[in-house]
């Protein structure tokens, strides 16, 4: 049975195609590798795991709330339009914003896995090449659980969004290998990882829960490997490269926390459109959960060394600059723990 015919909105395609240009490097240096980056290598072996079995797919989603989340979490709740809805209309709302959501956590996961790919190709140590293929698998697994939550649990789904799109055709038609880490390792995994642990630490459903513990702990090695390949390579960059990496950063960080306003939902559900995007964008719970989508990417950044005053500047003027004291190797730790807990919670 075809997928798209559980799209909420109609798709003129089922694929999307563009052109790219990658340059591919093979390398006759087996035992030159980076202790820190084998060791990731090893990690990456280790952590495999099997979407069919480790996840207990036999629970159900709730049918009024699917994921079980505080409405306050709804963009437009406490709105006069979320006040003249009914029970039943809200819980349709609850049902299309999860799937919504999860939906673009399915395509942007897809995205990983093409772009991981790409890495395995253009990289030039084999050390990050080995690292990169364990990726493969894990993005080709989250593809698969996040598929699997749409399709089997709420049943629908959302086509990819314009600003996810166009994100992910930058990252990965950049014939620059160094240009597909930055765009993908750390920031959209980057931006993925504090979406991915909103409902891991907030969803009362133990199935959409597990789901997202189990693929943030995949995910924060992918952001460790991001931030040891491009801490070593950066510093190397003449002034007028770095410029252009830290001007994509800016343009990328203002793209992703300017999309989250949910108006396909809106348009599908038949909802006065305009009036649900404004009380999207000027939500105190939506404005915070935009802030704290940038808690993971602000200081790997920083700690890759894209410290510039451009990028200093659009922090702070974005509110996020605080963020660069976080401690990312701690966050990526507790990942870990959360999802060894989970499997625990399971015995």
């Amino acid at each position: 049975m075809s997928s798209t015919y559980r799209y909420q909105i109609p798709v003129e395609q089922t694929q999307w195609k563009f052109e790219g240009q990658n340059e591919t490097i093979l390398t006759w240096e087996y035992e030159d590798g980076r202790e820190k980056l084998l060791n990731l290598y090893d990690k990456g072996k280790k952590q495999q795991w099997d979407a069919a079995t480790r996840i207990d797919w036999s629970q159900d989603l709730d049918p009024e709330n699917p994921m079980m989340l505080d409405d306050r979490s709804v963009p437009i709740w406490g709105s006069p339009v979320w006040e003249r809805l009914t029970e039943k209309e809200r819980v349709r709302v609850r049902h299309h914003l999860q799937a919504q959501t999860l939906s673009q956590f399915m395509h942007g996961e897809q995205g990983a896995l093409i772009a991981t790919a790409k890495i395995v190709q253009t990289v030039p140590g084999v050390d990050a090449k080995f690292y990169a293929a364990t990726q493969v698998m894990d993005e080709a697994r989250h593809v698969e659980a996040y598929a699997r939550l749409l399709h089997e649990k709420f049943e629908l789904a959302y086509p990819i969004t314009p600003g996810l799109k166009t994100l992910l055709e930058q990252t990965i038609s950049d014939r620059r290998w160094d240009m597909t880490y930055l765009g993908m390792q750390i920031l959209i995994e980057g931006l993925a990882l504090a979406a991915f642990q909103r409902i891991r630490d907030t969803a009362k459903n133990p199935l959409a829960a597990a789901v997202n513990a189990y693929v943030m702990q995949d995910e924060a090695r992918h952001v460790a490997f991001g931030r040891l390949a491009l801490r070593d390579y950066y510093p190397n960059l003449s002034d007028g490269e770095r410029d252009e990496r830290e001007e994509f950063v800016v343009e990328a960080c203002y793209h992703m926390r300017d999309r989250f306003n949910q108006r396909e939902v809106w348009e599908t559900l038949g909802l006065p459109v305009e009036e649900c995007v404004a009380a999207t964008m000027q939500s105190d719970q939506m404005r915070q959960f935009r802030t704290r989508l940038f808690t993971r990417i602000v200081p790997t950044v920083k700690d890759i060394g894209l410290w510039g005053q451009r990028v200093q500047k659009a922090y702070a003027d974005m509110g996020v600059l605080d963020f660069a004291t976080i401690d990312a190797e701690a966050l990526l730790e507790n990942d870990a723990r959360v999802a060894e807990e989970f499997d625990a919670g399971r015995r």
